[in-house]
Order: C-alpha cells, then structure tokens, then sequence
C-alpha cells in the first residue's frame, strides 16, 4: 500500500510490525513476519535511510517506529523534492529539444518549405507571416509568451485580433511566465481574455518562445535572445508532434492565472526555488532576470532575499546551503 511513497512491501510490512509492537527485536519481527534474518536487516536500514526509525529513548541500541502521521509527511516531502529534481530535468531537456531544432532549422536553406522548414528573416517577415497564419487559422493557437509583461500598446492591438479569433471559434491557450503575475495591466488584460474564452496559464521559465498553429504549424526564434532577428515556420509531422507535446507537457505543470501558484521545499515560490537554482548553477543577476521574465534590478533583490534566508556570503554557500536545507535536490 505503500510503494507508492518508496516504500517495497517488506519494509512496510517491518514498519507496520514495529508500530504494533514497538518491544520486538529482530529475532521476534523475523518469527512474526516469517521473513528471513537478513531481509528484516535489510528493512531496518531501508526505514532508517527514509527517517522511519529513530533511537528508542532511554534503550540504548535500540530503534523506534516514527508515528504514521510524521512518517507519511517525511516520505511525502522526500517525493516532492525527488518530483522538483525530476521536473528540473524535464525543463532543461526542453530548453536542448527547442534550441536544437532552431538551431537545425536555421541550417536549412531558405524558403526550404518541402522540408517542413521556412526561414523567416527580420521583424517585418516575421509579423507578415504570423499575419498570414492567424488568418488560416481554424481550431486552435498554443503558445509560450516568454517576454514578460504587455505594455499598453499590445493590448490594444491584441484586443481586436483575441475577439475575431473567438468568435471564429479558435480555441486559445497561452502560457506566460509567473512574473506576469505582478503587472496589474497584464493581469487586467489576461483575466479580459479569459472572459473571452481564452486559457492562461502561467510557468517559472518557459524553454523559448513558440506559437503552434492548428497543430500544424509552429513559428519559434532562431535565437532565444533576440526573437527579432529571425525565425522559422516548422511543418513536419514529427517536428509538430514534438512541438505539441513540448507545450501540453508546460501546460499541465502550469498554474492557472486565477490560482496561486504553488509554494515549493521550504515555502519557496517557484520563481524563488528556480532563482536559486540558476544562482548555485552561476548565473549572472542579468541572465537569471531574463530566464525569470524581471527586471535586473528584481533579480538582484531576489538573490540579495534568498543568500540572506540561508545565511550564505557567496553565490556558491547559497547552493550548498539550499541543498543541505532541501530547496534544491542533491547532484550526482
């Protein structure tokens, strides 16, 4: 019943016996359970390893079953934290799979759409073919807006463009970064187009900006620096599968616009653990703002916020600290 928490059924059926009957030794647990010397030897180190066991007070030598009710919340807290490893990992195979297929895509001649690649150089290329493809538009637009919060000028221009979308019956789902959050007028504009119809979501990062077209069309940045630069239209089956499993993948561990967002191991916001993580892993305050969607200034704040929460002098103290503490998973 407990395998789900990282616990294998003898060590449960161990920690199940030592609850029940705190007074038994392993002699006693091996008759009981019918297992054998060295697998209930092997439970004990297991339970001890999750903090299931600790020293019984006032019997030297001898070990205790920690209470059900902090046991689970030991264990649930251990899965969390392997979770937010986990979804680090998640996130910088993403950030590779998008800029690996820019980069290629950028390799490709130019106007090579037979391949599924069309490239499209200078801003006034790139918002003629958006144009084009939000006309075609029939079912539905997903895309990752990275850029931080709107300024007043595009949210009168995307006003009308939301509603005639909508009322052709297009389907939108956008995924901001979290710092979005902090613009009232971005906000303002947001919950506007969820009246609408639309769907906001937002994440701590986004891996590159990218607009998906019917599922059968995307259009991301050659360089996730300078979006202005240039793009490219990508059409084949297997590059837009990807591209869409890429953003449902975002999409189901974004947080709604009219949720808060979820606090993290220590109470941190995400924003806050994945600011100390681009910290420990050396990031500038100027690429960590632009990874967060904030000002430099913002940026300087938080790492100044959480270096003095953990009681760190350097940017390197504040990774071991946050590691030691759990805010961030240990590394192989």
């Amino acid at each position: 019943m407990l395998s789900m928490l990282g616990l294998d059924t003898e060590s449960e059926a161990v920690y199940r016996a030592m609850l029940a009957h705190p007074q038994d030794g392993i002699a006693v647990l091996t008759q009981r359970l019918g297992l054998s010397d060295e697998s209930v030897r092997q439970a004990l180190d297991s339970l001890s390893e999750l903090a299931l066991l600790r020293p019984a007070h006032g019997r030297q030598g001898e070990l205790r079953a920690v209470s059900p009710d902090v046991g689970m919340e030991l264990l649930i807290a251990r899965q969390q934290t392997e979770l937010a490893a986990q979804q680090l990992r998640i996130e910088a195979s993403r950030t590779v799979a998008a800029q690996l297929i820019a980069e290629y895509a950028e390799l490709q001649p130019a106007g090579n759409v037979e391949a599924g690649v069309e490239r499209l150089l200078g801003m006034d290329r790139i918002r003629d073919r958006l144009a084009a493809l939000t006309r075609q538009v029939r079912h539905e637009v997903m895309t990752f807006a990275p850029g931080g919060a709107h300024t007043p000028d595009d949210i009168a221009a995307a006003k009308p463009l939301n509603l005639e979308l909508r009322e052709r019956g297009v389907q939108l789902r956008t995924i901001y970064l979290d710092s979005i959050r902090n613009s009232p007028a971005t906000v303002e504009y947001l919950d506007w187009l969820t009246r609408q119809g639309g769907q906001v979501r937002t994440a701590v990062t986004l891996p590159t900006r990218m607009i998906i077209v019917d599922r059968t069309s995307a259009v991301i940045p050659v360089r996730t620096d300078d979006s202005s630069v240039g793009a490219v239209v990508l059409t084949g089956d297997g590059t837009l599968t990807a591209l869409c499993a890429l953003f449902e993948s975002v999409w189901s561990h974004a947080s709604p616009l009219g949720e808060e967002a979820p606090k993290s191991a220590g109470g941190l916001s995400a924003q806050e653990a994945t600011a100390i993580r681009l910290l420990a892993d050396g990031l500038t305050d100027e690429a960590v703002a632009k990874r967060l969607g904030v000002s430099h200034r913002t940026a300087r704040r938080l790492a100044t916020e959480l270096m003095e929460r953990l009681g760190a002098r350097s940017r390197f103290e504040a990774g071991v600290r946050a590691v030691q503490q759990g805010w961030l998973p240990h590394r192989a």
